[in-house]
């Protein structure tokens, strides 16, 4: 398959991954009974895991016909908007129902999913402060990807277990593959950086 054929695929591939799950679960029966503020909220969570998935791609110069530059300027970008979905998730959430969102905040709901979305969160929360400061911080990359790398896999961890343990909206089948999707692609991308680093390691 020629060069062109290749970058082709993987951008289909990538909206598959995506848009599946999500046109999926606008279809799921669930929302019947469900208020605007919910289902805003609980879209605002697929989204989410949407966008931890394209976030190792990004940094990792997976994506064809986008420099290394303009990768990391959206990795950037998409951080924030990760941070913004998962506001609005658990804003949502919290409107329709305080006192679940205190128990999941506190770590003393009995649903299993719980604690799995609070830490990745507040992991979330972590990473996209500190990039907002990096600067005033003073924060070398090497420093910075101490930080970040550690909270990356709680982010990705986190937040799919948090999903796959959540029968809700989404449909079974999809919600495992994008789970998984997130899962390589993170890996490959830490491997990456593992074997860059002994490679330069060896040289010095």
């Amino acid at each position: 398959m020629q060069a062109k054929g290749w970058r082709s695929l993987i951008w289909a591939a990538l909206v598959l991954a995506i848009g599946v799950p999500i046109a999926l679960a606008a279809e799921s029966e669930q929302l019947a009974w469900r208020g605007p503020v919910y289902i805003l909220a609980g879209f605002a969570g697929i989204i989410a895991l949407a966008l931890v998935l394209v976030q190792p791609l990004l940094i990792g110069g997976v994506l064809p016909g986008m420099s290394a530059y303009r990768s990391r300027r959206a990795h950037h970008w998409i951080g924030g908007a990760l941070a913004v979905a998962v506001v609005i998730h658990v804003a949502g959430l919290w409107f329709t129902s305080p006192p679940d969102m205190i128990d999941a905040l506190t770590f003393s709901s009995p649903t299993p999913f719980s604690p799995f979305g609070v830490i990745a969160m507040w992991a979330i929360f972590a990473v996209a402060l500190l990039a907002s400061l990096r600067r005033r911080l003073g924060l070398r990359l090497r420093t910075w990807r101490i930080v970040h790398i550690p909270l990356a896999i709680v982010i990705v961890v986190g937040g799919v277990v948090h999903c796959l343990l959540i029968e809700g909206t989404m449909e079974t089948i999809s919600k495992a593959v994008l789970c998984a999707a997130v899962l390589a692609a993170t890996a490959k991308v830490m491997a990456d950086l593992w074997r860059k680093r002994t490679l330069r390691a060896e040289r010095a």
